[in-house]
């Protein structure tokens, strides 16, 4: 048998299958072209029903609220009409009217519900061929077939297809309808004042002073407060019950005011800013991780000394690097340092002036990626440099703010491309550092008294919260809310009758903490919209100390006692209490204390007995509380007349003892001389 040649090997696989390799291979459709689906069609077409579902829903829900509107209305008129025939025959006039729109509008859902469909897309044969209604419901072109028409001899497979086709959009219809986002749900959700957390308050006391520090850390589980009392106070909200208590207060800067605390990006450690001329790094706990070096104020160029030289402002943590942070002093530098390395700065950045001139930064903060520095200066200038180029300023806008006013605060937005900055001279700006050439917006009439006044945006970047400050007895501090894009006042709030210094917006606990003038900090939250925090120690009673632990001893540790003379290790509070009751001895009641008539801690009992007669006499008043000169007077004349050991003596040349009579004010007047007289 001879083998076919190229070109009858071509014409055979061109004319078709071979049956018998069919059989043998088992594939029923063996040798056809297999089918392809456009998924921009089918996604298209997807959206179209999603899109027309919810339509339809909204004109059902439209249809019920009319349906209600008018059983409401004939419900009305039919209390307020009298009952009489004449009603009662519009009444049914009104329900066969009714009835007969009911039933047109059901013959006409009938109809239209032929012509729109609800469910999956239909098949390929009914597509291709639309229907007049169909083609009028149908806004735009058409879509584009989803694929080529079939030949005929693949009739076979094409259900087999069209099931799968079908399959596919049901599920994408489906992953659609779960996109398609209710409206009403959007649209209660579009004003950004309604994500306010204000509705509950709880208020933390931190002393009788200002709180100018505030501080919470990344999970939201503890606060520090810092004020002018120089106390740093730390409030645990898992652990704090109703009675709102500090659970450690320490003095961690000795004499010096807390100006500024802030938790590191990983919670562990804390950045004490005071106004000394070194910072501090504590961890969670109060335990100093690490002291700045003090430089050398003798030094006339600040980059060559290892450390600050005067009263710091602020600090703040870099957002991305662990151990590092940044501060501000009265020398006109901004520092960066890492705990790792405390005995000298990592990098000085020096403010200057358009002159070139030093300035003092007031204030200083990193962008949220950590790249940039800013730092706002007492000429009105606010400046900012790239992290890594110490030289130049990046950025750099003389007149930001009135000059000789301390510019509070500079926050970046949490998309980074928007800057805040709260004025001494009663203002809030916001800045575009894309184009920092303008202020974007300019907010008046937000007076404050503190150095240290902040501002903070939203969790969403939707709003801009600062506080304002108020005169003593001149009216209540205010917390003030800003719509970021049309930096509109859209609310406030009521805070207390002082001035509010600090104000934190929590991302995560969605909770805000406010610090005031008047020594207080209070936290706002709300129970559907924010989470954990105030939350957990709202509902926790407050606890009453047992009276039974106050009562048992401390336990002290000997370790290196005898084991006769070492006290048995106490295992709890309750067994312990167990063990003194079976105690003769310790359970023994106590005498009563001494009581009854006596002195000197002698009780005058009466009896017949000797030591009772003994005890009578022996507790005997026998003190003389009369005028001591006449005691003496009264043995005056017993002692002349029988004179005894000494006077006898003496009696030749001692004199004789005159006593003076006690006169009144008046004899005496009355007695005194005629000279005295004349001379008063």
């Amino acid at each position: 048998m001879e083998r076919p040649g190229p070109s009858e090997v071509s014409g055979s696989e061109a004319s078709g299958p071979d049956p018998q390799l069919a059989v043998t291979m088992g594939f029923t459709g063996f040798g056809k072209k297999a089918r392809t689906f456009d998924l921009e069609a089918m996604f298209e077409q997807t959206r179209r029903t999603a899109v027309e579902r919810s339509r339809k829903t909204l004109e059902a829900r439209e249809k019920e609220e009319e349906m209600n509107r008018e059983k409401e209305l004939r419900r009305q008129n039919e209390d307020s009409e009298p009952t009489s025939s004449g009603s009662h025959v519009v009444g049914d006039c009104s329900k066969s009217s009714s009835r007969d729109t009911s039933s047109s509008e059901s013959e006409e859902s009938s109809d239209s519900s032929d012509d729109e469909l609800i469910g999956p897309p239909l098949p390929l044969k009914m597509m291709q061929k639309p229907s007049n209604h169909m083609e009028e419901d149908i806004l735009g072109p058409l879509p584009p077939p989803l694929y080529e028409e079939v030949e005929d001899d693949d009739d076979d497979d094409g259900d087999s297809e069209e099931e799968e086709f079908l399959v596919i959009t049901n599920l994408l219809s489906v992953s659609m309808d779960l996109f398609v986002p209710d409206i009403s749900y959007h649209w209660n959700n579009t004003n950004p004042v309604q994500k306010i957390p204000d509705s509950h308050e709880i208020t933390l006391k931190h002393g009788t002073k200002t709180v100018s520090a505030l501080g919470l850390d990344p999970s939201g589980a503890r606060l520090v407060t810092g004020g002018y009392d120089y106390d740093v106070k730390f409030w645990d909200f898992a652990g704090m019950d109703a009675s709102f208590k500090a659970f450690r207060s320490l003095q961690p800067c000795e004499c010096h005011q807390i100006k500024s605390l802030q938790y590191s990006n990983t919670g562990d450690m804390i950045l004490v800013v005071s106004g000394s001329s070194q910072a501090k790094v504590i961890d969670r706990d109060g335990f100093e991780v690490m002291e700045c070096i003090k430089g050398d104020q003798y030094i006339v160029d600040m980059a060559n000394t290892k450390g600050h030289t005067a009263m710091l402002h602020t600090g703040s943590w870099h957002p991305k690097i662990k151990g590092e942070f940044m501060t501000c002093s009265n020398d006109a530098t901004v520092r960066t340092w890492e705990v790792e390395n405390p005995r000298k700065q990592r990098s000085v950045f020096k403010p200057r002036t358009m002159q070139g001139k030093k300035v003092i930064p007031t204030t200083c903060t990193y962008s949220r990626d950590g790249n940039l520095i800013a730092a706002a200066c007492q000429n009105g200038s606010i400046q900012i440099w790239d992290r890594n180029l110490t030289v130049h300023p990046k950025f750099h806008y003389k007149q930001a703010h009135d000059p000789g006013t301390d510019t509070s605060c500079v926050a970046f937005s949490y998309d980074g491309n928007v800057l805040a900055s709260r004025g001494g001279d009663d203002t809030l700006k916001l800045w575009d550092i894309r184009q920092f050439n303008k202020p974007l917006f300019s907010a008046l009439g937000l007076p404050t008294m503190f150095p240290m006044t902040d501002c903070c945006f939203s969790p969403d970047d939707k709003l801009i919260v600062t506080g304002t400050s108020v005169q003593r007895g001149c009216g209540s501090g205010k917390l003030v809310f800003f719509e970021r894009r049309t930096f509109q006042r859209v609310y406030e709030i009521d805070i207390t009758d002082a001035s509010v210094v600090r104000c934190l917006w929590h991302p995560k606990l969605n909770q805000i903490m406010v610090g005031t003038g008047n020594g207080l900090a209070k936290v706002y939250y709300d129970p559907n919209k924010s989470q954990r925090g105030a939350k957990l120690c709202v509902v926790k009673t407050q606890r009453k100390a047992k009276q039974a632990e106050t009562l048992t001893q401390d336990y002290i540790i000997t370790p290196h006692a005898l084991p006769m003379f070492r006290e048995p290790r106490q295992r709890s509070t309750r067994k312990q209490l167990e063990k003194d009751r079976l105690d003769p001895l310790k359970s023994h009641k106590p005498e009563p204390p001494v009581a009854g008539p006596g002195r000197g801690g002698r009780v005058g009992t009466h009896g017949g007995t000797l030591s009772s007669y003994i005890v009578k006499n022996i507790a005997l008043d026998k003190t003389d509380d009369s005028n001591p000169r006449e005691a003496i007077l009264r043995h005056a004349k017993a002692a002349e007349d029988n004179p005894y050991w000494v006077s006898p003596a003496y009696s030749k040349t001692q004199p004789k003892t005159m006593f003076a009579q006690v006169e009144s004010d008046d004899e005496e007047a009355k007695n005194e001389p005629e000279w005295k007289k004349r001379k008063i």
